[in-house]
Parts: C-alpha cells; sequence; structure tokens
C-alpha cells in the first residue's frame, strides 16, 4: 500500500508533470506562431484558415522533434541560397532524410488540417 501511494504521489508530481508538458511540446511558442503566419500569408487571412494552420503546426510538432523542424527548415533556407557552397544541402543523403521528413510531417498536418 506504501508502494502504490508513494508512486501515485510521484506519477502526480508537478517536476514530472511539466517533463510530460515539455516532451509533447518542445516547439516554442514563437516557432508555431512563425508557421502559423507563414501558412496563413499563403493560404489566406481567415480566422478558418488560422485554425487550420494552428492545426497544422500542432500535427506537425506531435510528428517531428523540434529539433528536427529547425534542422530540415535550415537545410531548406540553405538550399534557397544556391552556389558551390551550398550543393552540399542539396545532395546529402543526411540533408535529404531531414527534408523528406519534414515534407512527410507536413502532409500528413495537411491531410489531417486541411
Amino acid at each position: 500500500m506504501i508502494r502504490l501511494t508513494a508512486a501515485l504521489a510521484f506519477c502526480a508530481s508537478p517536476a514530472l508533470a511539466q517533463g510530460v508538458a515539455e516532451r509533447l511540446n518542445d516547439y516554442p511558442t514563437e516557432a508555431r506562431a512563425d508557421y502559423v503566419f507563414a501558412c496563413m500569408a499563403s493560404n489566406g487571412q481567415s480566422r478558418e484558415v488560422l485554425r487550420r494552420c494552428s492545426c497544422s503546426i500542432d500535427e506537425i510538432a506531435a510528428i517531428l522533434p523540434y529539433e528536427g523542424y529547425v534542422e530540415a527548415e535550415t537545410v531548406l533556407s540553405l538550399r534557397l541560397t544556391g552556389g558551390e557552397r551550398m550543393a552540399i544541402f542539396s545532395n546529402a543523403t543526411a540533408t535529404t532524410a531531414l527534408v523528406a521528413d519534414l515534407r512527410r510531417a507536413q502532409a500528413e498536418a495537411e491531410m489531417i488540417c486541411f
């Protein structure tokens, strides 16, 4: 009985809840807002589009850790730069996999939210 009570107390501790919340929500608010603003710029400025774009970043965040999202966005940004020095970001298997993971997450989010 004492072990069960201790286990329940441990599970209900705010520190543990914070850890779970952080793992499930590792995208900073600023990153989510940037995504929503860009999404709305592409899809329209209505309340319905706001809801769909917010849904989209939430789905992406559920699929792809924030670190992977940042890495893929960085690769995409560098690919736009062009030039010899940036060719490695266009052809490298590792960078292609990063972008593919982001594209899959975006496709799934689009199916669910749009």
